[in-house]
């Protein structure tokens, strides 16, 4: 099963870091290009524990959906987001943060796994896990981007 582990340092308070994180409208901002909408559950403003997002977009030119829900939960320091309804087998995302002086230290630990045996192992291998990569590491340089101007005003006033 593949693991993707990334470590973004933020010039700002965690609280303002882990809410951007968990924003449905900073996650649309940070997919453009993949037509990405929120279609049923929390459709913006801060998801939490316990509530689910329902994504559509557009991977590989198909549109699927995917759902996922909020696992686990301690303010500001965690939450877990896992697929409960999707194209993958299995999908667990724990997002963790760090205060470190002025800085935060955000950590994503990124699991899935796909479905089709032999041939999922393979996609993985030629395909997916530089694919998910590159959109995690794409939302992670999104959330510093607005954490750190003054844009992060405009997206967590949206609760």
């Amino acid at each position: 099963m593949p693991l993707i582990e990334l470590t973004t340092v933020i010039h700002a308070p965690i609280e303002r870091c882990f809410d951007l994180a968990r924003s449905i409208d900073l996650h649309k901002l940070s997919t453009e290009g993949t037509e990405e909408e929120a279609v049923d559950g929390v459709t913006s403003g801060l998801i939490g524990m316990g509530q689910h997002v329902t994504w559509r977009a557009r991977h590989f030119g198909v549109t699927q959906t995917l759902t996922s829900k909020i696992t686990g939960y301690e303010y500001p320091v965690y939450f877990r987001d896992e697929m409960v309804k999707g194209a993958f087998k299995r999908i667990c995302h724990d997002h963790v943060f760090e205060s470190s002086g002025d800085d935060t230290i955000m950590k994503d630990r990124f699991e899935f796994e796909s479905p089709a045996g032999i041939l999922g192992v393979m996609a993985n291998k030629l395909i997916l896990e530089r694919y998910m990569r590159e959109l995690l590491t794409k939302r992670n340089a999104v959330i510093k981007e607005v954490a750190e101007g003054e844009m992060w005003r405009a997206v967590l006033s949206r609760r």
